[in-house]
């Protein structure tokens, strides 16, 4: 890609594997030094549901895989359509803590919302942003040795049926929804690049 900020890339991977790309961030993640620069991916995955670190095992009946993961959160559900945003950033060096990084994800998202004159809200003790109590971003990461990874999930213009097979995020009954519910007809090619160049922004300004 071309969105390229000073100690930073930014990499489409297109449709991807969601355990084979996890292990390449922690691998990524655990290789990498203080003169590796910081890199952004972007995704997008096929069916899986995700067991963060604070979710129990799981099984659900669809057919669709549920693989275990060592990114912070509950279990959610990721597939076509949705936008992974893969934040790889070592934060000592950007001296920004983890709530705050946290907040600048979240606020990219709500800055996408904003500029489709749509209202994005947070919700205390519930990561995430949420439109009209509906999620429409999932976040969940993870963060060694001052190196983060993982990050936020945004729906676009996805198939919402299978979170009704689970607690979205742990959260019995919570609504879900996307980008073109809510009237933003966007592309998921689009909604990343505007994410990146919204979130690059604001890192720069952390």
């Amino acid at each position: 890609m071309s969105l390229v900020a000073e100690k930073l890339k930014v990499i489409q991977l297109g449709r991807s594997e969601y355990a084979r790309t996890a292990a390449s961030m922690r691998a990524f993640t655990l290789a990498r030094n203080q003169a590796t620069p910081d890199e952004l991916w972007l995704a997008e995955h096929d069916p899986v549901y995700t067991l963060g670190q604070g979710a129990a095992d799981a099984t659900v009946p669809n057919g669709i895989p549920v693989v275990r993961s060592d990114r912070g959160g509950e279990i959610t559900y990721h597939g076509p359509g949705q936008v992974m945003f893969y934040a790889l950033i070592v934060l000592a060096r950007r001296g920004i803590k983890v709530k705050r990084f946290v907040w600048l994800l979240e606020q990219a998202a709500i800055d996408l919302l904003d500029a489709h004159s749509v209202r994005g809200e947070r919700r205390a003790g519930a990561p995430g942003v949420y439109v009209g109590g509906a999620k429409i971003a999932a976040l969940g990461v993870r963060v060694a040795r001052g190196r983060s990874y993982h990050g936020l999930a945004l729906n676009v213009d996805m198939d919402l049926s299978p979170f009704l097979a689970i607690d979205p995020c742990g959260y019995p009954g919570l609504a879900v929804t996307d980008l073109k519910s809510i009237g933003i007809r966007i592309s998921s090619e689009q909604a990343a690049q505007t994410l990146g160049a919204t979130f690059l922004a604001l890192l720069e300004n952390a």
